[in-house]
């Protein structure tokens, strides 16, 4: 890809045990001598060194291992240098690096090349990527399965039936003034509808998991002084959000991230639904709708201790709304108080008293989660596959009526494009400016 030689410190920023400098490129193993003045290194050997700067000063007594090109991750001749943790240690070994002629890698430039040199798809690329920052143990599972290639895998079979299919009616072009045999055009309607089938269901699956991926949002709805903040605080195990008897004291979102089982999940604590008083709490409210809007799932919260009022009725009526799409919760809360609420419309799920248990919560919010990753079917990573799904999808359902009037060069045209579209999953043709994006959103030193 380049002769350039890149060096980045692959390890994350702070003090701890060890930190790792990561040179990829021709000249690694001539740089690392340099550092180490050593005359050579074993591949795939971990090398107790000292490593010396350009003035001939030790900086540090590291571990050296040399990975002989193609036999490492970015195919080219690549050095880790595993020195002590902290800031100036990792630092100024890297300084040293570039002192002796490599050059700073850019953000996702080691991965790119990887990519570039085929070591990689792009599939396995995003699952690097995302594996880095898993919001959960069934999302990291789900990751290192890409990683080794099971996305390709199914990429590359859908691919290679859409191309099978394409060879039937490129062949069926030159005999253009002959009808196709009926048992042929229904071959091929039956294998479309196959392939449709499978696409959706796999696009189905990856919006229906998406929390697993990006973490789950759960947003806590009710009207004022419900126990909404009590409840965060009881999840959270601390006093994060301001308890109050009086209405209104969360004016605003507040947002906090909690381990649920094997899930890390993002609670948000909304402000009262009800009719604004003021400015502010007027935007409060609106940010608690939108909250709502964006979350997987929604704990609505009732009073268990107060009669159903129109505010109540207010938060039934707006949930309906979102009644398919999200799991919601109804929780009875203040259980320890004298019973009042009576509504026919509610069934609740849970009854408590957040400020003695929650843990019949954790439970069921944990079992809903735990369910969405139950699904079997193939899994998209990114809303770059997605969007791909979803054109070749598009082209597919476009190809159904020319074939049935057999135009077919519209109907190759069609099942190219949806080719170009499952290519560019795992291996685009072109687009070197999508191609920079996506990898400059990697971490350095990846």
């Amino acid at each position: 890809m380049s002769e350039d030689t890149i060096s980045a410190i692959a390890s994350s920023n702070g003090i701890g045990s060890i930190a790792i400098i990561r040179i990829s490129g021709d000249r690694a193993l001539t740089i690392a001598k340099e550092l180490t003045r050593k005359k050579d290194f074993s591949p795939r050997y971990a090398t107790l060194s000292n490593i010396y700067n350009f003035n001939n000063e030790l900086i540090d007594e590291s571990i050296v291992i040399y990975f002989k090109a193609p036999f490492s991750f970015t195919a080219e001749d690549v050095v880790e240098i595993q020195c002590h943790g902290g800031f100036i240690v990792a630092q100024s070994i890297l300084k040293a690096t570039l002192a002796h002629g490599a050059r700073l890698a850019t953000a996702g430039e080691f991965s790119k090349r990887a990519f570039f040199n085929g070591r990689i798809d792009l599939s396995e690329a995003e699952a690097i990527a995302q594996l880095i920052e898993a919001k959960s143990e069934d999302a990291a599972k789900i990751l290192a399965k890409q990683m080794k290639g099971s996305l390709k895998e199914y990429i590359e079979k859908i691919r290679d039936e859409i191309i099978h299919i394409l060879a039937y009616s490129e062949v069926s072009i030159d005999y253009a003034e002959e009808d196709l045999p009926e048992n042929l055009v229904a071959q091929i309607e039956a294998k479309l509808l196959e392939l449709k089938k499978s696409l959706t269901s796999t696009l189905l699956a990856s919006r229906a998991r998406e929390g697993l991926m990006q973490g789950f949002k759960v947003s806590i709805v009710g009207k004022p002084n419900v126990g909404k903040s009590s409840l965060l605080n009881a999840l959270l195990s601390y006093n994060r959000a301001i308890v109050s008897d009086i209405a209104g004291t969360t004016r605003d979102t507040i947002e906090e991230q909690v381990k649920i089982g094997s899930h890390l999940i993002r609670i948000i604590d909304t402000a009262g639904i009800r009719e604004a008083g003021d400015e502010i709490e007027r935007i409060g409210i609106e940010r608690s709708l939108e909250a709502i809007k964006e979350s997987d799932i929604v704990v609505a919260l009732f009073d268990s201790s107060r009669e159903l009022e129109s505010e109540d009725k207010q938060i039934v009526s707006l949930l309906k709304a979102y009644a398919e799409d999200k799991h919601i919760l109804y929780v009875k809360n203040k259980i320890d108080l004298q019973p009042k609420l009576e509504c026919s419309d509610i069934n609740f799920d849970i009854e408590l008293n957040s400020k003695e248990s929650v843990d019949e919560l954790i439970n069921a919010l944990e079992a809903i989660m735990n369910t969405t990753n139950s699904s079997e079917e193939m899994m998209l990573i990114s809303q770059r596959q997605i969007s791909a799904v979803e054109n070749t999808l598009k082209n597919i359902d476009e190809a159904f009526f020319p074939l049935q009037d057999q135009e077919l060069e519209i109907f190759s045209f069609h099942l190219n494009e949806a080719i170009k579209e499952m290519a560019s999953i795992t291996r685009p043709f072109e687009n070197d400016e999508m191609l920079d994006k996506m990898f400059g959103s990697f971490c350095l030193g990846k």
